[in-house]
């Protein structure tokens, strides 16, 4: 195959983002870039039969260090008398997180045979299933209720979330409009206001539970996925201005959400270091002790009691404790790598002229990246307490069963791109 000149302008801008692709058959991978025109982008030898094992070792190692991090940072709980009274035992919460992997990796498994095709065309009746989940867990008697959030449908071994089911709802579903409504993506009406409008839908929703942090997920992800499909620039910007109104809006007619963000300036101080700051500061305390190397795991003191939800939305601080600065920042660079690794694959994807595929890892990876950014920045006071918890590593059966099976789509997609690459059928 000889070389083209890569064309100028957007066509070239479109080569240069593709051209860092690696892991390609040969020598080099063709990729459209206009009617008639294509560029090569240069590539290096890789095994194509399998999928990527470096993504699933990552995957693995979050896992592991997350359900060593329950187990210390939920091993007291029993002692508390709010949770002593209902009888659990020490190993209580990390038995439940057992079973949560356990399904996990069934439900993945069972997901990676599924062929990408075959996710799209049920694209858009996974999102309704979604909706209708959301509808049923705000219902009376059905609907599991806790801290005054009503977000959980118990199901005897569990109890799932709907609104992590709408996390991965969302990034098929979009991707799948983005895909049907490519030749108007220029026009506001026909393209995005659909889109828009069912986002909303989904906002209402979580909101009447009330879960804004994963309404935020959605809403990024959403995003993400219009701009990388290639919507106009105005309109992508448009709609952040919409978004940030809306958010902004919903904070300022809440009291107590208000309240989250005087507590988040000033968690210290004696108006909220024992009400709405009383997490953060326990965080940031916490952190604090472990300085750089850490007490050691399992010499936590935060977790006996006084850090709250530790084995969920703060399980970050237990694991700045006991590992220090060094065990965070091997997190954030897991998790950094783990998002620049399947934006990769998505670009990859597009590259091979699989767009469907390649939205969907890339929204894959701005849900993977944005959440566990916002639970970091909770948990190292950089942002606003927010429900969220880390990906992979918090307790948290229905979480880690969602997270569980993007990896497994982004695999399947990884492996379907090595079986074209090779020359093979899908």
């Amino acid at each position: 195959m000889s070389a083209v000149p890569e064309s100028r302008g957007l066509g070239g801008r479109i080569a240069g983002w593709f051209g860092s692709l690696s892991q390609a058959a040969g020598d080099a991978l063709p990729v459209r870039i206009g009617s008639s025109e294509y560029a090569r982008t240069q590539t290096a030898p890789a095994r194509l039969l399998g999928f990527d094992q470096a993504l699933l070792w990552v995957t693995v190692a979050l896992l592991a260090w997350g359900l060593v991090m329950v187990y210390s940072a939920s091993i007291a709980m029993p002692d508390n008398p709010r949770f002593g009274r209902l009888g659990y035992s020490q190993t209580y919460f990390l038995t439940r997180h057992v079973v949560g992997l356990l399904l996990g990796f069934v439900a993945a498994v069972l997901a990676f045979q599924i062929p990408v095709r075959t996710w799209e065309r049920a694209a858009p009746w996974l999102f309704i299933l979604s909706l209708l989940l959301l509808v049923l867990v705000l219902v009376p008697h059905v609907g599991r209720s806790v801290n005054g959030a009503r977000r959980w449908l118990p199901l005897g071994i569990m109890n799932f979330q709907p609104s992590e089911l709408a996390k991965l709802a969302i990034v098929l579903y979009a991707a799948d409009y983005m895909v049907r409504k490519m030749e108007v993506k220029e026009r506001f009406f026909r393209a995005v206001l659909p889109m828009g409008l069912a986002v909303a839908i989904v906002g209402v929703l979580l909101l009447a539970e009330p879960d804004m942090g994963a309404f935020m997920v959605i809403a990024i992800v959403a995003m993400g996925i219009l701009f990388l499909g290639g919507v106009n620039a105005r309109m992508f910007f448009l709609i952040a201005a919409v978004l940030l109104v809306a958010f902004a809006t919903m904070v300022m007619a809440s009291p107590w959400r208000r309240e989250r963000i005087f507590a988040y300036l000033d968690p210290f101080s004696e108006a909220h270091a024992l009400g709405k700051g009383y997490q953060l500061s326990h965080s940031l305390i916490a952190i604090g002790r472990g300085e750089v190397f850490g007490v050691g795991l399992g010499g936590s003191v935060e977790k006996l009691h006084w850090l709250p939800e530790a084995h969920t939305d703060f399980l970050l601080a237990v694991i700045g404790e006991e590992f220090g600065l060094v065990g965070v920042v091997c997190v954030i660079g897991l998790f950094l790598w783990m998002t620049r690794r399947i934006m990769h694959i998505g670009r990859q994807a597009i590259a091979l002229d699989r767009v469907f595929a390649g939205l969907v890892a890339q929204g894959i990876g701005i849900w993977v990246g944005f959440q566990a950014f916002i639970n970091m920045g909770v948990n190292l006071g950089a942002l606003p307490t927010k429900g969220l918890t880390l990906p992979f590593m918090s307790y948290g059966g229905s979480a880690i069963l969602m997270n569980l099976v993007a990896v497994a789509i982004v695999l399947r997609i990884d492996y379907e791109n090595r079986v074209l690459m090779r020359g093979g059928r899908v």
